[in-house]
């Protein structure tokens, strides 16, 4: 047997599971990676970094029981496999599990990057960093510091199960990230700005970094006007995009399956169970082309697919890999991800998001007499034990009167999951899903977060005015 001269061929993933229960276990997977990577980062104008890495490698999970083994080496030759496979066998006493023969998956067929990012020069990449810093200096005065950074990244993964599974993926990543610094006297406010996707350099067509970039400075210029937030319960309405980090925090992590069969989840055993109004759908959606989250396979071999986890008001589902599936009794939902070979897969959200409503945004607002509006939520905390959150606003409004009034600062948003989700009372029809990177078990992987913009009746909002 020849090595592969790019990743794993069915035949060695025969072997080296073969290898790997020969002394017994209920199921071992081999997961190889093939990965290389280039970032550009420019700061006031100033080209500061420039840095690329290739990193190749394969992992074994070898599964007895409760009791999982795993082990990884930094290359993909049969011998270094073999050796590993070897290695983790001996922690199994018992007879042979001879493993089924690998097949490999037949996949539906997925659009590819339009324009490999590594056919294009870093040259053209550094530009496309100074044209955003121009275009946001150029928009006020009031900018003091502009921060942008451009990344790319090429993985290609082979996946093989011993309950005869094999495929493979080739996922191509590229993001625009932008941070403008505005300032009048001594206020000083932030906007960010992302542009990513699953895609190729094409995802910069038609003027997109410029545009990016003007968005994240009229974030900070507007946030210099900015007044201390009122406080106290009231409607809030989450703009569409970012305001989707709530579901994901408050909701999405309380339906991965590790949680749900660790019992420290606050959606556990209520499947069935109607938790909003039957206007409210939300998904998991790992398989659209060209989001940040989606992937043709999951990092256990399994296709993805969109998930739906509440369906008209109804807890429905939730988001399983093999093992934590089968426990429950479930299939795997394809949400088994790693962050790379050195990791152990766990259940994790692809892209999440409230399906559309029927509404026009605008016509909800003008039906909202008084509210705050978030536009976009910062970092905060979750315990997916109660549901219970605290969100900061990083960028926030009043309603009055049915219109979007002055911009205010300094404001949380503080309840609990389940909470949230029976006081949704409108969803708009303006879905937009944002980009991010989701941390679990020290590992991080890409993730979209995203809803149309809605109302909730209610809700807890922390302020700094007197």
């Amino acid at each position: 047997m020849k090595e592969s001269s790019l990743g794993i061929t069915p035949a060695l993933a025969d072997a080296v599971l073969a290898r790997a229960l020969r002394h017994g276990g209920d199921y071992a997977e081999i997961f190889a990676e093939d990965r290389s990577s280039l970032s550009v980062r420019l700061d006031d104008a100033r080209l500061e970094e420039v840095s690329s890495g290739i990193d190749q490698g394969a992992s074994i999970r070898l599964v007895k029981g409760p009791t999982t083994s795993f082990g990884y080496v930094d290359a993909l030759d049969e011998e270094a496999l073999l050796r590993l496979a070897d290695r983790l066998s001996a922690s199994v006493k018992g007879a042979s599990a001879l493993p089924a023969s690998v097949k490999v998956v037949q996949l539906r067929p997925r659009p590819e990057a339009g324009v490999r990012p590594a056919s294009v020069e870093t040259t053209t990449k550094a530009d496309i960093l100074r044209a955003v810093d121009a275009a946001a200096r150029g928009r006020s005065a009031e900018v003091r510091q502009v921060a942008a950074g451009y990344s790319e990244g090429r993985q290609r993964i082979w996946v093989a199960g011993s309950r005869g599974t094999f495929a493979n993926d080739d996922r191509t990543r590229v993001v625009l990230s932008v941070n403008v610094v505005a300032q009048r006297g001594g206020v000083i406010q932030t906007g960010h700005e992302t542009l990513a996707g699953t895609l190729g350099f094409e995802l910069f067509d038609g003027g997109a970094p410029v545009r990016v970039a003007l968005e994240a400075t009229e974030k900070a210029l507007v946030m210099l006007d900015a007044q201390p937030s009122p406080s106290g319960r009231m409607p809030v309405v989450l703009a569409n995009g970012f305001g989707g980090v709530l579901f994901h925090e408050a909701c999405g992590h309380g339906l991965e399956a590790d949680f749900i069969v660790k019992k420290t989840s606050i959606w556990e055993g209520r499947r069935g169970e109607k938790v909003a109004e039957s206007f409210v759908t939300a998904l998991d959606d790992g398989v659209t082309p060209g989001m940040w989250g989606s992937n043709a396979i999951d990092d256990e071999g399994t296709p993805t697919e969109a998930t739906v986890v509440i369906e008209e008001g109804v807890l429905t589902g939730y988001l399983t890999d093999i093992l934590r599936g089968e426990k429950l009794g479930l299939a795997s939902t394809g949400n088994g991800r790693r962050q790379s070979f050195r990791h152990l897969p766990y259940p994790r959200m692809t892209n999440t998001y409230f399906a559309r409503g029927t509404i026009v945004a605008a016509d909800l607002i003008a039906d909202t007499p008084r509210a705050f509006y978030a536009k976009s939520l910062s970092g905060g905390q979750v315990d997916p034990a109660t549901g219970d959150f605290v969100f900061g606003v990083s960028e926030g409004y009043l309603i009055e009167g049915g219109r979007i009034g002055p911009a205010v600062r300094g404001a949380t948003l503080i309840g609990n999951g389940a909470e949230v989700l029976r006081s949704i009372d409108v969803i708009a029809d303006d879905l937009e899903i944002k980009a991010g990177m989701c941390g679990k078990e020290g590992q991080a992987v890409p993730v979209g977060t995203g809803q149309p913009t809605l109302r909730i009746r209610e809700l807890t909002v922390g302020g700094t005015a007197v």
